[in-house]
């Protein structure tokens, strides 16, 4: 397993909404493991996304009022410990550079925009599921589809293990690549949810921050940096 750890790109301003989403996520998976086994698994199924509640009005379960808000929800609700660090440490290695080059408020309108493009491909797939979607790693997956646009030859620092651990450099568009054609593998191997991880949401995610950064720099542009060792470096758009 390839597990990024930090990139060798600095930010012009300190990424306060990328450690705030941290803070939200932490937030609310701190406040969820305070509740009891059966609170747990209510909470879990209140406010993570069900796609067959949106198609089957609900006949398997009373439907919450709220129901319109897991589209939402779901991205800042976390099933366990590893699943919260791991969607956290993806988020601040690759959050920073892209919520330097939006700015916070749009940054964090993309972050959203993202994940519910994520539900919509995990929805369309599989609209009468009843298994709740849950956490932040759709949103996330396009924060890492955007970053593969805008810095392909970043160096990601990266920690694999297999029985052995090594620390290497790679360029992110190997690191971002990898993680991108493992969901698509995984897929074919055992469906859009298999082992149950959504992985029709991350494929979502990623394409929609890929295309979205593609349209960006094509049609508004970017101000360059002028770090001499990295001349290609778009630090933020026109807007």
């Amino acid at each position: 397993m390839i597990l990024p750890l930090k990139d060798n790109l600095p930010t012009v301003r300190f990424p306060h909404m990328t450690v705030g989403l941290i803070f939200v996520n932490t937030a609310v998976f701190l406040y969820s493991q305070t509740l009891g086994q059966r609170a747990y698994t209510a909470f879990i199924y209140d406010w993570g996304f069900v796609p067959a509640l949106f198609f089957d009005g609900g006949s398997t379960w009373a439907v919450q009022p709220w129901l319109y808000a897991t589209p939402l929800t779901y991205m800042f609700m976390h099933g366990g410990w590893m699943h919260l660090i791991g969607n956290m440490l993806f988020l601040w290695v690759f959050g920073r550079n892209i919520e330097d080059y939006f700015g916070p408020a749009r940054y964090l309108g993309f972050y959203i925009v993202s994940g519910l493009a994520a539900v919509s491909l995990h929805t369309l797939i599989g609209p009468h599921s009843t298994a709740p979607l849950v956490g932040a790693s759709g949103a996330i997956a396009g924060v890492m589809g955007a970053y593969f646009v805008l810095h392909p030859r970043a160096e990601i620092t990266c920690l694999f293990f297999f029985f052995l651990i090594w620390f290497f450099r790679l360029p992110a568009k190997i690191v971002l690549g990898y993680f991108f054609l493992l969901q698509i593998f995984y897929i074919i191997l055992g469906g859009p949810t298999g082992g149950g991880v959504a992985l029709m949401a991350h494929v979502g995610g990623f394409i929609f921050g890929y295309i979205v950064l593609k349209a960006l720099i094509k049609f508004r542009g970017g101000r360059r940096s002028m770090v001499e060792a990295d001349q290609d470096r778009v630090y933020r758009v026109h807007w």
